[in-house]
């Protein structure tokens, strides 16, 4: 019998939900997530230093469409105990944030630390744990120090030791009471949008070279932040890391576009987590020979996808203690026709594959053309990670819905309604072992490219006011009913 349905013989086999089915599982835990420069503002307060977001805001002007900045965004930094307050309003489990490198190591490196930077984040982690809320905490979320930027960056494979060592500082300095870590939010967007688009810090365009070298590097400074808790704090601390990968689900636009649409989520899921998670490890086999053929025909000697040594794969593979998961949206996706001009993946088409990506018609629209909307690719995605992967454990890091503002967010509780639904549906009919679901954004903040001109947050932030107020929305107060009932609202 499947999920939780009542079969009733009679003349007709009829069959309805009972009311516990949208219940959540025993220990299911719920959060929401923010990043440092998107919510801490004072940019350069004490020693902190300019990290890539300060240098790429305070000087292309065309990096915001408002042409915003985070200098003060929601003025975390001064305001983290009204935060922590709407975090206690909200009844949240966890609290996912981000530690600013340039704040906690002014140099870049991990020869000085800041002692202000310090008791800012022991502030934050002893504030939540005072309230019964766990902090999970997101080593890298795109802040990287531009001293760092100025060496090439990702780019450059001694990145890998570098985040190393500041992972080494932060596991030395919150380990004792943070249990949950994250290594690099969304390499996909650290490295595919930023190197492809240039729209993003560090503002570089090198879609040939600069998306893959930064896909390598991501990978083993991943491994090395891992490694080094394995080796140095986990026997005493006993904590769990994983990276967070963005994942966009690709439905094929034709039944003759089946084969291209593994091929375009080998691009997007397996380019990022093939490696980690893979009992072969290394890149996934039909994307490294692809890229092999794409740069012959481009002339040059070997493949742009950096290949992997024997002993890099094996020091990547395993590294991790759960799969996490962003979504947000999902696209299809054909086989481009002759002549046709493809745009830049990931924002648009994926050339590498000659491949257009569009949408179904009958999917629902966002304020923003990226968020089309599809819950079923939530659950379809998480399947295909299972048959993948296998049966690992799964959190959810980031979900959310952007609009224009106001109180009455009913496109929100919409979203987190029907992809709260489809998760349960993972969990209850795939047996996907999902255990921690994260709303993005416990607040409005600056929201990259699109500056404070698009609003994720379940509470309204007045920008406006020097004091920020924090204003809950519907979607608070929904989000907070299926906290306290462990169960999915559907009215």
């Amino acid at each position: 019998m499947s999920w939780c349905k009542v079969v009733v013989l009679s003349a007709l086999l009829s069959v309805s939900w009972c009311a516990e089915d949208w219940t959540f599982p025993p220990g299911f835990k719920f959060g929401a997530a923010s990043a440092a420069y998107q919510v801490e503002g004072a940019w350069n307060v004490s020693d902190k230093s300019e990290g890539i977001w300060d240098r790429f805001a305070h000087t292309v002007p065309t990096a915001t469409i408002d042409g915003s900045t985070g200098d003060v965004a929601c003025d975390s930094y001064n305001l983290w105990e009204t935060d922590i307050e709407k975090i206690v309003e909200l009844g949240l489990h966890y609290y996912r944030f981000s530690i600013s490198w340039p704040r906690l190591l002014p140099y870049g490196f991990a020869n000085f630390t800041s002692e202000d930077g310090k008791r800012y984040y022991n502030d934050l982690i002893d504030g939540l744990l005072a309230k019964g809320v766990e902090p999970m905490v997101t080593l890298y979320h795109w802040d990287l120090p531009q001293v760092l930027q100025d060496l090439g960056g990702w780019t450059n494979p001694l990145i890998v030791n570098w985040f190393g060592d500041y992972a080494r500082v932060v596991y030395s300095l919150y380990g004792d009471r943070v249990k949950l870590w994250l290594t690099i939010n969304e390499p996909m967007s650290v490295c595919d949008i930023a190197y492809n688009t240039a729209v993003v810090a560090p503002g570089l365009l090198s879609p040939d070279h600069g998306t893959y070298l930064c896909n390598k590097y991501v990978l083993l400074g991943h491994a090395r932040a891992y490694r080094i808790y394995e080796s140095e704090f986990k026997a005493k601390y006993n904590g769990e890391i994983s990276i967070p990968n963005q994942l966009m689900w690709y439905e094929p636009w034709t039944e003759d576009d089946v084969d291209l649409a593994e091929l375009a989520i080998q691009n997007n899921a397996g380019r990022y987590s093939h490696a980690i998670y893979s009992k072969e490890g290394g890149w996934p086999p039909a994307i490294e020979k692809i890229m092999e053929e794409n740069s012959k025909k481009k002339g040059y000697p070997r493949s742009l996808l950096p290949a992997f040594t024997q002993e890099e794969s094996e020091y990547i593979k395993g590294t991790y203690d759960y799969y996490a998961m962003n979504y947000y949206t999902s696209r299809v996706v054909r086989a481009a026709k002759e002549g046709e001009v493809l745009t830049a993946y990931p924002i648009g088409d994926i050339p590498d594959l000659n491949a257009v990506v569009g949408v179904r018609p009958e999917w629902a629209q966002s304020n923003s053309s990226f968020f089309v909307l599809f819950p079923e690719g939530f659950r379809r995605q998480l399947v295909w990670l299972k048959k993948n992967y296998g049966d690992l454990k799964y959190l959810i890091t980031e979900n959310g819905y952007p609009d224009i503002g106001g109180l009455n967010d009913e496109g929100r509780v919409n979203y987190y309604r029907d992809h709260l639904k489809q998760l349960l549906l993972a969990i209850k009919e795939d047996g996907i072992n999902v255990t921690h679901y994260t709303a993005w954004t416990l607040m409005d903040n600056f929201e990259w490219n699109n500056g404070y001109s698009s609003k994720f947050g379940l509470y309204e932030v007045d920008f406006n006011d020097p004091l920020r107020t924090r204003t809950p929305r519907d979607s608070a107060r929904y989000y907070t009913k299926i906290i306290k009932n462990h169960a999915l609202d559907l009215e």
